[in-house]
């Protein structure tokens, strides 16, 4: 299966299909309001290299507008339809190829083809406001077909709406204690792969953010949601092969080493 998959923290990723870059939720700082890196260094500048970047949502931990702005000119930006609208500092990357998507859209880059696929999440930029633009997930076809689920809960039309999948990025955890509803824990990202049956999972959104403060704090919701994907993953849906990387590290799914 010819593509890469490189994690470097949270939600962000760089997927390589068909010689092109995708990256998804870009998030290349230290602290982000009452939340600091606790694992993993901070991104290197390879990391901002791209020809498309996705945004899955308007979350200031997957649509951070500093980040956003370290891409090079001329990178393409996808975006959750109204997104410019909700989040003023999006007008002012005028650098980047902006284009709006809403579930079932598709946008070619290269010899990829993106298609936005729903997402079950708050889709709102602040804890309060208006619901004006959609939480998606992405299916990213080329050589192979990946599946980067954003942030999302479980719904009843994921494996229609998605479609057969290789490779799924799944969340499997959070940056609190506590996840609320429209989230996967590794409990339900493992229901999430059964339902999907992809070739190969790569567990994100774990292990990385954290309140500042609060180490103390349930610690185990910060460390072990990898681990316990990798398990119950085993348990329901034994013929995916997951890789739990370590941030920055890659993969070639289903490629022998």
């Amino acid at each position: 299966m010819p593509v890469e998959v490189t994690w470097w923290g949270h939600a962000t990723c760089t997927v390589e299909d068909s010689g092109t870059r995708v990256l998804t939720d870009p998030l290349f700082t230290r602290r982000l309001a009452h939340l600091r890196r606790r694992r993993g260094a901070t991104p290197p500048p390879e990391a901002a290299v791209a020809d498309v970047a996705l945004v899955s949502h308007l979350h200031a931990d997957h649509l951070h507008v500093p980040s956003l702005a370290r891409l090079a000119p001329g990178t393409r930006l996808v975006v959750p339809r109204g997104a410019p609208r909700q989040v003023r500092g999006l007008r002012g990357l005028r650098h980047l190829r902006l284009c709006e998507v809403a579930p079932g859209d598709e946008v070619s880059v290269g010899d990829l083809v993106v298609r936005a696929v729903p997402a079950h999440h708050d889709g709102r930029r602040l804890p309060v406001g208006p619901h004006r633009s959609p939480a998606l997930g992405f299916v990213v076809e080329g050589e192979a077909r990946t599946y980067f689920a954003g942030d999302t809960g479980l719904f009843e039309s994921m494996p229609k709406e998605v479609g057969p999948v290789d490779v799924a990025l799944l969340p499997v955890g959070g940056w609190g204690p506590c996840l609320g509803e429209g989230h996967l824990d590794a409990g339900r990202a493992a229901e999430a792969l059964a339902l999907l049956a992809p070739h190969s999972a790569i567990p994100v959104h774990y292990g990385t953010y954290w309140p500042i403060g609060m180490d103390a704090v349930r610690p185990h919701e910060f460390h072990a949601p990898g681990a316990e994907f990798v398990r119950l993953a085993a348990l329901r849906a034994p013929e995916v092969a997951v890789h739990r990387l370590e941030h920055g590290e890659s993969v070639r799914p289903g490629v022998a080493e």
